[in-house]
């Protein structure tokens, strides 16, 4: 009997991973190895050592050079972990392949790269869903209802920030040619929460970008963001700060807040603070892994994508992807005169791999 239902079970999901970057290695290649349904099949790296560390824990086959890992017949889809200026290339090499994608954010450092991928992707039937964990977590639907139930009555206003530590001089942050800077890596938790809750029209009102002493990418940032409604959306974000990872939507009759908002660990209880008519009450959830929330999606966006009949089911998030995109890219015009110079183009598109792979 085991035997025939192993004969008859469909076959995993073949995972195949472009780098060695900290978070494939702390958050996503754990959760690919633990999921129903998926197998690790490859870990390459431009460091043949480092690869075949890396895939040793997880009994993956070690692969030196990301366009040898996508050559390989028995990888379904790729999960794509490099320095933000070189996602455009990979992801584009992996649809071209015939490969299913899994990248981190954001997807491109230009809204056209990120439209002409997704447009790949359904045209190749193949499932393309950018990695932005937190909309994953069931903490933010439960936020959701209340406001769509009425508990802080019309919604007026919305603030978020994250911002993280200092981090080390020789981090990919801080490089420029790899698309390195506060709004991209850190500012795109407080945009896209603002496209969560707010929705489609939203548009940016102003916004301001800030380089520390001897900086070549922003540290710091802040944008003020409003919909069609007057409801606006005051944004902070940075990588030079104390910790914080917290929003608060506020309403004609109270406010709700939340702490530990886009990167809680998988045994955090998140609670909803609710205040209103004088009171508070504190709303305690269970814990959630959003990593592997993140993951089962994506083997259900591939699923999908496999299926004639599932139409564009590969693409989950392609419009909320497409908006964080243009967001992203009007908050950094609109700063522009108070920023360094951005990358150059020839940057965004080096197919090069780098050795700062494994610090993202």
């Amino acid at each position: 009997m085991a035997e025939a239902a192993r004969a008859t079970s469909p076959r995993p999901l073949r995972i195949g991973v472009l780098g060695c970057a900290d978070i494939a290695r702390r958050r996503m290649l754990p959760a690919f190895a633990t999921a129903d349904g998926i197998e690790v099949a490859a870990v390459a790296g431009r460091d043949a050592a480092r690869a075949a560390e890396l895939a040793g824990r997880h009994g993956a086959r070690p692969v030196t050079g990301y366009a040898h890992l996508l050559g390989l017949d028995d990888v379904d889809a790729v999960y794509v972990p490099l320095p933000a200026a070189l996602h455009a290339t990979w992801v584009e090499a992996a649809l071209l392949a015939g490969k299913h994608v899994l990248a981190e954010k954001p997807l491109t450092c230009e809204p056209d790269r990120t439209r002409e991928l997704l447009a790949l992707a359904g045209e190749r039937s193949l499932a393309l869903m950018e990695n932005v964990m937190f909309v994953h977590h069931p903490q933010h639907e439960a936020v959701r209802e209340l406001v769509a139930d009425g508990a802080i009555g019309e919604l007026h206003a919305f603030s978020a920030a994250f911002a993280v530590p200092r981090l080390p001089a020789d981090d990919i942050r801080h490089a420029p040619e790899l698309g390195g800077g506060a709004l991209l890596d850190i500012g795109v938790y407080p945009v896209r929460a603002a496209a969560h809750f707010l929705g489609e029209r939203l548009h940016t009102v102003a916004a301001t970008l800030h380089a520390g002493p001897d900086s070549a990418v922003e540290t710091a940032g802040a944008a003020l963001l409003r919909d069609e409604h007057g409801v606006s959306a005051q944004l902070t974000f940075g990588m030079d700060h104390s910790y914080r990872s917290a929003y608060e939507l506020w309403g004609s009759e109270g406010r709700i807040t939340l702490d530990c908002a886009f990167t809680p660990p998988p045994d955090h209880r998140p609670v909803i603070r609710l205040e209103r008519r004088g009171t508070t009450e504190e709303i305690e959830l269970p814990p959630a892994d959003q990593a592997a929330l993140t993951v089962r999606a994506f083997a259900t966006a591939c699923r999908a994508a496999n299926d004639p009949d599932a139409g564009p089911a590969g693409l989950p998030d392609a419009r909320a992807c497409l908006q964080q995109a243009d967001l992203l890219d009007a908050v950094r015009r609109s700063a522009s005169p108070q920023r360094p110079g951005t990358a150059p183009k020839a940057a965004v598109d080096d197919p090069t791999p780098y050795a700062a792979e494994g610090r993202r």
